[in-house]
Order: structure tokens, then sequence, then C-alpha cells
């Protein structure tokens, strides 16, 4: 039986749940690298050397790299702890000692910006992975077999984009209270809806295909027929949506902390380093810009880096 397999997956943009992503076959076969005669590499590692092959993508995956080695290695890689405290060196000026100043309490900057990019990267990296997990099951099964379950799932949805996101977050965190895991589960209770939505609407465009009708027709479980047929499909969409939203909750992230009610002040966060810093912006203005700088910088790198990923899923899109 021929069915496309990764060949012809989707991505946001069109169809019933976004555009294609994969149809050009014969462009992907011209793109492959042989692993052994006439064996393309799979399409995620053609999909990656189109990304590097661009300058922006390059560039863009460069610069995650940097902030992901700065994360992991922050205490080999920062000048001083994070929590060093010196009262005699408050607000001052970045310098040779202090390459990116001090904050009100003598505190260095630099080491503290090092120590925040673990925060937006766990936020940001945990989160995708409860939503695009549970939003992509959901929508999946909701999509192909309909019924009451859908039903339920869909008025769920509905229910949730009633509320603005970061009103949602506040709320929740007001009742859960701070600290790192409520964050993330504040942000993973709404953040599955669009994952459910755009999987919903792919598995339905999916579902309704010939590879898919051939399938059952010769007798395959349904189950089977999801996971081996439809889902692989799915994924390169869900993807490019997963990308573009661990910028999106590193944002978030950052703003309730600016708020008072995401990351606890004692542990170094890029948006309480901000709100830190508001009351002295015009006399000590690295306090704030800094760590704003740093947090701008990388999600703009992460968004991106998902055009880019989109670009490559999309050979239509590619060549316009």
């Amino acid at each position: 039986m021929s069915r496309p397999g990764t060949a012809e997956a989707r991505a946001p943009g069109g169809g019933a749940g976004g555009g294609a992503v994969g149809g050009d076959a014969a462009a992907l076969a011209r793109e492959a690298v042989g692993r052994g005669i006439g064996e393309p590499l799979p399409l995620f590692l053609q999909v990656a050397r189109r990304v590097l092959r661009s300058p922006v993508g390059a560039v863009s995956a460069a610069v995650i790299l940097v902030y992901v080695v700065m994360a992991v290695f922050a205490p080999a890689i920062a000048p001083y702890a994070p929590d060093a405290t010196d009262l005699g060196a408050r607000l001052r000026p970045p310098s040779p000692e202090h390459r990116f100043g001090t904050d009100g309490l003598g505190r260095d900057i630099l080491t503290r910006v090092i120590y925040g990019a673990r925060i937006s990267l766990l936020v940001g990296s945990l989160t995708v992975l409860i939503t695009a997990t549970f939003g992509t099951v959901l929508g999946v099964l909701g999509g192909f077999y309909r019924g009451a379950f859908d039903a339920i799932s869909g008025r769920l949805t509905e229910l949730l984009l009633a509320f603005p996101y970061l009103i949602f977050a506040i709320g929740m965190m007001a009742f859960l209270g701070p600290g790192f895991a409520n964050l993330v589960l504040a942000l993973s209770l709404k953040g599955w809806v669009e994952f459910y939505r755009l999987a919903r609407g792919e598995t339905l465009d999916q579902a309704g295909r010939e590879y898919v009708e051939a399938s059952r027709a010769l007798g395959q479980r349904s189950l089977r027929t999801l996971f081996r047929e439809v889902l692989p499909n799915v994924l390169p969409s869900i993807l490019v949506l997963a990308t573009l939203r661990v910028g999106y909750f590193m944002v978030l992230e950052a703003s309730l902390s600016f708020l008072g009610v995401g990351i606890p002040p004692t542990i170094p966060a890029w948006g309480s380093m901000i709100a830190e810093g508001r009351n002295v912006l015009f006399i000590a203005w690295w306090v704030s810009t800094l760590p704003g700088l740093a947090l701008l910088v990388l999600v703009l790198a992460i968004n991106l880096l998902g055009d880019r990923l989109q670009e490559a899923f999309d050979p239509k899109r590619r060549n316009r």
C-alpha cells in the first residue's frame, strides 16, 4: 500500500488545519543525501539541512545554542554567585569588573542574566513539551474518532479561549502561588488549546485521504492507522508550532515575573530583573535594559528559527 508518509505532512497555514508542508516528493528526493545507494535521509534531517543552509536559520540556531550552553554551564561561566551582594558596589555602570553593571543590591547583572537564561529556557521548553503532548493527543484522537469525546474537547477549548491568556495565567498564579512548578502548570492549563486545534484540523484533513481509506479497506486496526498513517503527517505542523510557542511562553513567564506572580524574586529571572530596574531606569538603565535585551534576542532567534522551519517543511512557501 502506498501512503504519503512524512512527505505529505502539513504545516499551519491552509487546508483544514494548515497548508501543505511536504507535498513535493521530487524535491525531497533531490535534496536527500544518501546513506546508501539510493537511500535518502529522513525528512527531519533534510529539513535540518535546509534550515542550516539559510543564513537566518543558521544564525538563529547558533544564537539559541549559545543561550543553551550558557544556561547549562552557568556555574562555570558566571563570574560571580547569582545571590552575592555588595552594597558598596550598588548601581555601578558596566565596567571591566562588572561587564553588565550591578543592581540595587550590588549583584552582578551579567551573572544574573546568565542564570536567568536557565529559568526562561526551562519554562519555555517544559511548557511546550507538556502542552504539545497533551494537545496533540487530544486533537488527533478527537479528529480521528469524532463523537462525544470530540464534542466535549471542543466545548472545553471554546471555554478556555474565552479568557485572555495573560489574565488567565495571572488568576491561576494568584490561586496556586508563585513558584517554578506552579508557573509551568498555570501556563500549561491553557497552552494546550492551540496544539489541540491544529492537531484536530490536520487529522480531519488527513483522515479523509485515500491512503487512510485504503488502510481501512485492508483491515488495519484504527489505532494502527492513526499512529502509522495519520500521526506522521501531523507532526511537522506540531513541530513548527511548538518552536514558535517556546518564545511565547518565555515572554509570558517574564510578564508574570515582572508582575510579581511568577518566579520568586530570590531566583534570577529576566522578568523580575526588569521589574527591579524600572524605578532606577533613568539613572541605571542597565539594570532593566540588559535583561530585556537578553530576552528579546533569544525570543527573536526562536521565532526566526520557527519561520525557517515552516519554510523548510513547505516547498511551495519556500519558493515564493
